[in-house]
């Protein structure tokens, strides 16, 4: 389990292939507003906040995880995800982190978001938003 402090810019963050070179769509080119948006080497995250910092935390699993219940969840969509390297980055302005895929291949993932009304809330208001919006998502192998 991976947790990161995620910088959304603009609405978004992504997740894609660490080699920049193997993207054929950079982000964010062709973004949308739909929660979860798969691309080749790239899924695209739709907040419901222009800018702030979310908790993030990324989970692998040997097969597909159980629907998580931990929490109360507003958004939930699976993507496929398919790396070449093994490695991807969470992007936003610019490369935040890495993440470690163990191992080349592909991939299926499940997005995960809560904290959605409360985030946009506090964006709209100018109020303090970090932290607000929190993200599960779960990679096992396709």
């Amino acid at each position: 389990m991976d947790e990161f402090k995620v910088r959304v810019t603009y609405h978004g963050w992504c997740i894609q292939e660490s080699d920049e070179a193997l993207i054929p769509v950079p982000y964010p080119d062709e973004s949308s507003d739909a929660f979860l948006t798969q691309f080749e080497h790239r899924v695209d995250l739709y907040s419901a906040g222009h800018t702030h910092y979310a908790d993030v935390v990324i989970e692998h699993w040997d097969s597909e995880p159980a629907p998580d219940g931990r929490r109360h969840w507003d958004e939930t969509a699976t993507a496929e995800f398919v790396s070449v390297s093994g490695e991807a980055a969470i992007w936003s302005d610019g490369r935040d982190h890495d993440v470690n895929l163990l191992g080349p291949g592909a991939w299926k993932l499940r997005a995960h978001c809560a904290g959605r009304a409360e985030v946009a809330r506090a964006c709209k208001e100018g109020s303090v938003a970090d932290g607000v919006e929190k993200y599960l998502i779960q990679f096992w192998p396709r």
